[in-house]
């Protein structure tokens, strides 16, 4: 129907903004609302990768412009994450709405939580060297949830970079989104073979994930994070409550 073409569309422009601003991909916002919805586990993984590979798409462009991005990280993460996105597209159509509504409260809680005290991990001291295991098993890890609930993994990407890698928000949130292109871009293939995808719904989130994506891109250098990183994770966890109350109301 029309009017949920255009509601999708201006989920995936704001999506789109706050996922490139941030680093931590639209799908984050846009798969609550495709599960509010009422779709399908794997309708909602797969719809929702289409515009998180669009945001991608988009904002990589933009930072590239402004040579944020770390290539040689981007592209490793990207080689380690792959597999996992494909394992997760699968693994995507063995699950009901309900037991997906409580895993992925579960991820919000702990995105919210990492939003709210990112800046106290950005201010502590770095470590002697980084943990290579848990940069290799952290960003497989990435591509599995990136392609099991849509959200593009990096709720991951960036948090293993600042904590692991020690690097800048300045960096690691360009450098994500080029990991997320490929990620996302693997599992909207792997979702497609599987026969997932509404393409109708994906490409109307795609459509305002793209401008959303460069708008949030531009911005990103000028506007101040902390009013937003907290209303932010106000919402993910107030969202996430909301599908606790509803898995329980199902039991």
């Amino acid at each position: 129907m029309l009017y949920i073409t255009i509601i999708l569309a201006i989920v995936g422009l704001g999506a789109g903004m706050i996922g490139s601003m941030i680093g931590v991909g639209g799908g984050i916002l846009m798969t609550p609302a495709l599960t509010f919805m009422g779709f399908t586990p794997t309708h909602i993984a797969s719809t929702s990768l289409i515009a998180i590979t669009s945001t991608s798409i988009s904002s990589t462009v933009e930072y590239s412009k402004q040579k944020r991005i770390d290539y040689g990280l981007g592209l490793k993460m990207a080689a380690l994450s792959t597999p996992g996105a494909i394992i997760g597209a699968f693994l995507s159509s063995g699950i009901s709405l309900e037991y997906f509504k409580l895993y992925f409260a579960i991820i919000l809680i702990f995105t919210g939580l990492y939003i709210v005290y990112r800046n106290t991990i950005l201010k502590e001291k770095p470590d002697a060297k980084p943990k290579s295991m848990f940069f290799y098993m952290g960003s497989f890890t990435a591509g599995i949830v990136s392609s099991f609930f849509g959200i593009g993994g990096g709720i991951i990407f960036v948090p293993m970079m600042i904590i692991l890698l020690r690097m800048t928000m300045f960096i690691s949130g360009p450098t994500s989104q080029l990991t997320l292109l490929i990620t996302s871009f693997v599992g909207v293939i792997t979702h497609a073979i599987l026969g997932h995808p509404d393409y109708i719904h994906g490409i109307s989130l795609a459509a305002g994930a793209f401008v959303g994506g460069q708008i949030g891109a531009r911005l990103s250098g000028y506007l101040r994070e902390s009013i937003l990183q907290n209303l932010l994770s106000v919402t993910l966890i107030g969202v996430a409550l909301k599908l606790l109350f509803d898995f329980m109301n199902k039991k």
